[in-house]
């Protein structure tokens, strides 16, 4: 019965990986429909309870959603069943993806990479409009927000970025508690004992140590590889789109990958279903430093979503006494509008410094943002009208 509840969950999140357009807000969608509504494996609170759990945690939420989900209906295989399913089909594409990057060359080829850019900046832009609607509707948090941008612009650093999330999180226990409500109904059991949530918290605080130190005790490339992105992974509050600093500084600041490829990578992994993380795939073949190609894609794969797996599994078991805290959740409050400061701050460094060099290049930034948030178009439409304007632009220049 287990094998068989496996394989159930890997062939459905296998489907929904090869169907689930539209980023981390589609994903739940696409969830709920297919697990409460058709298949009913749980009912709404419950459904309801795990959202609010791993848009608590840091780590990509539609995926964390997803893995809880496997892992309800048949154990830990179940869960990286489901995880597998729903992620390898966009990690497929974007490694595919990185190999047809490499060998493009000439007008149409850096054409299209300026063209994917600009798509970058008008993704961007739209999460970050998003995000600030949400997460920052008070002077408080637009406050936190404002003076996490400036930090990040002076220090545009990896212990900058730590330092912003940290300070947002005490300066919301400070500000943010008017208004915070405390939920009422515990969430719905989950099978995971108590030792092992402590041993999955061990083992996250271990490796967010611990990695760093053995890249500087001369780890070799693949350890520093694995400790970049797995950092990443880790410190990502708010949303998929909050990983694009963190992952710009642990690789286009050392010189791993140049800023034009990796934000024309980004910028594809817009355009194709299933998590965002999975632009991990893409960075880890494309890395300068070995391992890279099939083995940097893998390595990537795996280390950017262990952490928000290993604290997942690791707050469960107390998740119904950790969120019942005010103060926790006015924590949270300031996390999260330090987080659209970090992503503001990215915004224009590098995305629009690195993109957007004349006129033309605005006016193709600014349709692809209207065509996402007032005419709610499609990204992968975005993506093919930004790679057509920027072979368009290299052409006619």
């Amino acid at each position: 019965m287990g094998e068989a509840a496996s394989l159930e969950v890997l062939r459905i999140f296998l489907r929904l990986g090869l169907t689930s357009f539209g980023g981390p807000i589609a994903h739940l969608g696409y969830f709920r429909e297919e697990f409460v509504v058709r298949r009913r494996w749980l009912d709404d609170a419950a459904y309801t309870d795990l959202v609010a759990l791993c848009q608590f945690l840091p780590g990509p939420a539609s995926s964390k959603v997803g893995f809880s989900i496997g892992l309800m209906r048949a154990g830990y295989a179940g869960g990286l069943a489901a995880w597998a399913g729903f992620t390898l089909p966009s990690a497929v594409a974007l490694v595919s993806f990185a190999y047809g990057a490499a060998a493009l060359g000439g007008p149409i080829g850096i054409g299209l990479i300026h063209g994917l850019k600009l798509v970058a900046v008008s993704i961007v832009a739209q999460a970050v409009a998003g995000m600030a609607r949400t997460l920052c509707p008070d002077p408080a948090r637009a406050s936190i927000a404002a003076a996490a941008a400036l930090v990040i612009l002076s220090s545009n650093t990896s212990i900058a970025q730590i330092a912003v999330i940290g300070v947002g999180g005490l300066i919301g226990l400070w500000l943010c508690r008017d208004g915070v409500s405390v939920p009422a109904e515990p969430i719905r059991a989950i099978p995971v004992s108590r030792r092992a949530g402590m041993t999955s918290l061990a083992a996250f605080g271990l490796l967010l140590i611990g990695l760093p130190a053995a890249q500087r005790l001369g780890g070799g490339p693949g350890v520093a590889l694995f400790s970049s992105f797995y950092r990443s992974g880790a410190l990502v509050f708010g949303g998929g789109h909050v990983v694009l600093p963190l992952l710009r500084d642990a690789f286009v600041t050392p010189g791993w990958v140049s800023d034009s490829t990796f934000l024309a990578g980004y910028a594809a992994a817009q355009a194709i279903p299933g998590p965002l993380f999975s632009f991990a795939a893409f960075l880890g073949a494309v890395v300068q430093p070995s391992p890279h190609g099939l083995a940097g894609a893998a390595l990537g794969l795996i280390a950017i979503f262990l952490p928000g797996m290993l604290i997942l599994v690791g707050t469960l078991p107390f998740w119904s006494a950790l969120r019942a805290r005010r103060g926790t959740r006015a924590a949270l409050r300031g996390i999260n509008a330090a987080v659209v400061g970090l992503l503001a701050a990215a915004l224009y460094n590098p995305i629009w410094t690195s993109s957007v060099k004349n006129a033309v290049d605005f006016g193709v930034a600014l349709l692809g943002f209207v065509l996402l948030s007032v005419w709610r178009t499609s990204a992968l439409w975005v993506v093919m009208l930004g790679a057509a304007a920027g072979i368009a632009i290299s052409l006619v220049g």
